[in-house]
């Protein structure tokens, strides 16, 4: 039940989107199509949770213990360029086309705060989302995976939603980026009452 309690908190209450605000760049460049935002929801699955469980198992057994924790930071970056690079040697030698739609943002998962944000909140900070001071290898495991499939689902949703209000006529004031942040703020605005379930 605990993880079960994790994941939901991870995907809805604390959605590193909609409540944390980190990476906001890809979300609002990558999501005017649903094929191209659930390739970089997938892409950034993949590298959150395992680039956090590898943060994770570095901070606890090797930085720790050595009392070099300072070097958290570089050392999280350095694994999550890792999985960044194996990511997109991956999508270019299966889908050139799906490549070629990501763009500039699939390098650009490599500095996106989301990925390291994650890192860092789970393992780094001692009043961590989970409550607990060290939390475990499952919780992190857990927590990562939701926090990603939360990105993952609100990524694909908000380009649901601007595909949709492509058939509308909007004022040309509010077409572009102004309709996409007050989307993103409802979007919010339901995922706040989710917070009260929990």
């Amino acid at each position: 039940m605990e993880y079960i309690a994790i994941a939901f908190g991870a995907i809805f209450v604390n959605n590193v989107i909609l409540k944390q605000f980190y990476g906001l760049c890809p979300f609002l460049g990558v999501s005017t199509k649903k094929s191209s935002a659930l390739s970089m929801g997938m892409a950034v699955t993949f590298v959150i949770t395992l680039s956090t469980m590898i943060a994770h198992l570095l901070y606890t057994q090797v930085l720790v213990p050595n009392e070099i924790t300072y070097l958290s930071t570089i050392v999280f970056i350095l694994v999550i360029a890792s999985f960044v690079q194996l990511v997109e040697m991956i999508i270019k030698k299966f889908s050139a086309t799906v490549y070629s739609a990501l763009g500039v943002y699939l390098p650009l998962i490599t500095t996106n705060c989301a990925v390291l944000g994650v890192a860092i909140d789970i393992t780094v900070n001692s009043q961590n989302k989970l409550g607990t001071a060290v939390p475990t290898f499952g919780q992190v495991t857990i927590y990562a995976l939701g926090i990603s499939l939360g990105y993952a689902l609100v990524i694909f949703l908000f380009s649901a939603i601007r595909e949709e209000m492509e058939a509308y006529p909007i004022k040309r004031n509010y077409q572009g980026i102004p309709i996409a942040l007050i989307t993103a703020f409802i979007m919010a605005m339901i995922f706040v009452g989710f917070g009260g379930i929990v």
